[in-house]
């Protein structure tokens, strides 16, 4: 059973880019826990609510087979997180699948992890993309080697379904 961790902004997070990736990761049978850096009710840009699983100072990389980036606006306060950069670093290391989606691949490009590697991102972050590095490609979702980026929600279940398609690859 895959073990996966969503990382969410706690304001402002996109709704439909957690929702609608882990309904498809819980229906393949993964276990999904939801990180912020708070455990109060967390708030989507559109209004969903919820109560994330943990913090995100306690993820531990190798308990998941997967790190997920979800983006919104509020991803934003990822951008320089050491924290949230640890933790795709480690992901990266660890040859985890280490996926973002929105303005979330912002975050895996400063923490190192995109430099001479496809990706995707929603498009008004292409240049910070590419500024570290990353070869920009404009696809809905991008996947190379155990990285998978999306470029927004009208993604959000194509990506998903490259998570699990890789998952079952393995």
């Amino acid at each position: 059973m895959k073990k996966i961790v969503m990382i969410i902004a706690h304001v402002n997070f996109r709704d439909e880019e957690l929702s609608v990736p882990k309904s498809i990761f819980e229906e393949s049978g993964a276990i999904v826990h939801v990180a912020s850096t708070s455990l109060e009710p967390a708030k989507g840009k559109l209004g969903m609510t919820l109560i994330p699983d943990m913090l995100v100072e306690d993820i531990r990389v190798e308990n998941y087979d997967a790190v997920v980036f979800v983006g919104g606006t509020g991803a934003s306060c990822y951008f320089n997180s050491k924290t949230a950069h640890d933790i795709a670093k480690s992901a990266y290391l660890k040859n985890k699948l280490i996926c973002a989606i929105c303005a979330g691949p912002v975050i895996l490009a400063n923490a190192g992890t995109l430099e001479g590697k496809k990706a995707t991102v929603f498009p008004s972050f292409e240049r910070e993309l590419k500024q570290k590095g990353a070869i920009y490609t404009g696809e809905p979702v991008q996947v190379d080697g155990n990285i998978v980026t999306a470029n927004g929600p009208q993604s959000a279940e194509k990506f998903a379904e490259e998570i699990i398609k890789m998952f079952n690859d393995k």
